[in-house]
C-alpha cells in the first residue's frame, strides 16, 4: 500500500488528525471519495492484524490495596506488568456506579499496556462499591462529600509518586463521573503530568489556569449535555496556555467506552480514544 496513505493513517490514529481532515485528505491521495472508502477497510483490517502493540505485556499481577488519603484509607484495585523495572503511573476513575468489574477491566488494560494502573473506589469511606448492585452504589455515589472525594483521588497521586515500583511519573484518566473527576485531579494536583478525561463536565472557569498537567479530552458527538461546556473551557485553556487536544467522535453517545453497556458502547470510538490515550500517554510520562 502506497507509503503516504499509511503515514496519513497512522498520523489518524496518533490523534494528531480528526476523522473529517483524515478522511478529506486520504480522498485526495486515494483520487476519489470511492476509492477512499474502499481503502479504508483494508487500512482498518491491516492495523488489527499489526500483532501486540509495541511495549505492551503479555502478563499482569492485580491485588486490591489501600492507601492512605483525605477521609482514611481508600481501597484501590491496583494492576502492573510483571517486570523487573519502574514504570510510569496511571489512575484510572470509575463512573458514577463505583468501582465495578468494567473499571477494574480497564485498569488490567492500562496495565498491559505497560503502566502501573491503579483505580481507586470512591465508595471507600461508606465501606466500598457493593457487589452485585450497581443501583445501591449509584445511590451511595450521591452521598459522599464531593470535596473530600476530590482530595482522595489527588492522595492517589502522591501515593503513585513516590510508589517504589513507578517513576514518578503519574497520568490519570476517567469516565463519565470519573471524567469529571480527572478535571479536578488536574485542577488540584500540580504532580500529575497527564488526564485524559472521557466526557466529563468541565471544571470552573477560574479553576483552569491552576492545571499544570497536559490534557487530551475525549467528547461523545451526541451529549449535548457535557459539551455545552466544550467551548468556555477551551477558551480558558487558550488563555492559560495550557497544553491540550479535543477529540469528538461522531455519531458516540456518553459513556462510548462502556463495552459492558450495549446501549452506549461504540467500537469504533472506543478503539481510537484508547490507541490516542495510550500513546498521548507515552508520550507525556515515558515507557
Amino acid at each position: 500500500m502506497d507509503k503516504k496513505i499509511n503515514s496519513l493513517y497512522q498520523e489518524y490514529m496518533n490523534g494528531h488528525l480528526d476523522r473529517r481532515s483524515f478522511l478529506g485528505k486520504l480522498t485526495l491521495l486515494a483520487g476519489s471519495t470511492a476509492a477512499a472508502v474502499t481503502l479504508l477497510p483494508l487500512l482498518e483490517q491491516k492495523q488489527a492484524h499489526a500483532g501486540t502493540p509495541q511495549g505492551m505485556v503479555d502478563e499482569i499481577q492485580a491485588e486490591f490495596i489501600e492507601y492512605p488519603a483525605e477521609t482514611g484509607k481508600m481501597r484501590a484495585y491496583l494492576a502492573r506488568p510483571k517486570v523487573d523495572k519502574k514504570l510510569p503511573a496511571v489512575i484510572v476513575i470509575h463512573e458514577n456506579r463505583g468501582l465495578q468489574p468494567h473499571i477494574m477491566d480497564v485498569t488490567r488494560r492500562m496495565a498491559q499496556e505497560g503502566f502501573v494502573a491503579l483505580g481507586p473506589d470512591a465508595l471507600s469511606p461508606l465501606g466500598g462499591t457493593p457487589e452485585d448492585d450497581e443501583e445501591k452504589a449509584r445511590t451511595m455515589m450521591r452521598e459522599i462529600n464531593y470535596e473530600s472525594t476530590v482530595k482522595n483521588f489527588v492522595a492517589a497521586v502522591a501515593y503513585l509518586k513516590t510508589n517504589p515500583l513507578t517513576t514518578g511519573k503519574v497520568g490519570c484518566t476517567g469516565f463519565c463521573w470519573g471524567g469529571a473527576m480527572t478535571n479536578q485531579v488536574a485542577v488540584n494536583a500540580p504532580d500529575l503530568k497527564a488526564a485524559a478525561p472521557y466526557y466529563g463536565s468541565q471544571p470552573a472557569a477560574e479553576d483552569v489556569p491552576k492545571i499544570k498537567a497536559s490534557l487530551m479530552l475525549h467528547y461523545a458527538g451526541e451529549d449535548e449535555r457535557i459539551n455545552s461546556g466544550i467551548p468556555a473551557f477551551e477558551e480558558e485553556l487558550k488563555k492559560a496556555q495550557i497544553d491540550y487536544s479535543i477529540f469528538i467522535y461522531d455519531g458516540a453517545q456518553h459513556a462510548f467506552n462502556n463495552d459492558s453497556n450495549p446501549g452506549r458502547y461504540h467500537k469504533e470510538a472506543a478503539e481510537l480514544a484508547w490507541k490516542r490515550t495510550i500513546a498521548f500517554f507515552k508520550e507525556k510520562l515515558g515507557g
